[in-house]
């Protein structure tokens, strides 16, 4: 997968604005062409389509968050493409999204309206930088309260909670072979190892 802050130019030739004045409704206007648009602060990223073994973690995130969340009541799980808009992103196309059944009121309209609980990116080479950095930030500065990084290459997750607003504290890493949850469903427990075995594919 490969991210890229578009040039001027390309972001005319799909009907837009000049970079830094992008927003929702041009978004809403660009092309179904199979890849990931984004729009933070104005800018307009795009994300090309992610490998079969990125596919397979979203996967396994949805069979021991998503699911059980439904199930038991406890809100709901999305993967991309899906629009979330953000103060700052609008909008912004996470891999994973959990909202809280707390928060539910801002599933609508066929977009996410507001700050999800949880957001999940698994990394890939092309885009590792964009999430590490770009997005950090912008959903450290949409107060979004828990942010997650899964590292495909060294298997491991990254995880930020929001200790005050726009700032993030320091990631705890969890390895292979450890378990997570998160503050949003602590009761929902996510062994590692399991969100990469039997993928028959591991190709970045």
């Amino acid at each position: 997968m490969l991210s890229l802050a578009l040039p001027t130019e390309y972001a005319l030739l799909v009907s837009g604005p000049p970079q830094g004045q992008w927003h929702y409704p041009d978004w809403e206007r660009l092309p179904d062409d199979g890849n990931r648009y984004e729009i933070i602060d104005g800018v307009l990223y795009m994300t090309t389509a992610p490998s079969n073994f990125h596919q397979w973690i979203i996967q396994g995130l949805h069979e021991f968050i998503g699911i059980p969340m439904r199930r038991q009541g406890l809100g709901y799980a999305f993967f991309a493409p899906i629009g979330v808009l953000m103060p700052g992103c609008d909008p912004v196309q996470p891999d994973y999204v959990v909202v809280t059944q707390a928060r539910a009121a801002i599933i609508r309209d066929r977009r996410i309206m507001g700050v999800p609980d949880l957001i999940i990116e698994v990394l890939s080479p092309g885009n590792a930088e964009y999430d590490r950095t770009i997005k950090l930030h912008a959903y450290a500065a949409a107060g979004v309260p828990e942010y997650a990084m899964i590292d495909p290459q060294t298997r491991c997750l990254y995880h930020y909670r929001l200790l005050q607003p726009d700032t993030y504290g320091e990631s705890h890493v969890a390895n292979e072979g450890d378990s997570v949850s998160f503050d949003c469903v602590p009761s929902l427990v996510v062994p590692l190892s399991e969100l990469f075995a039997g993928a028959p594919d591991t190709t970045l």
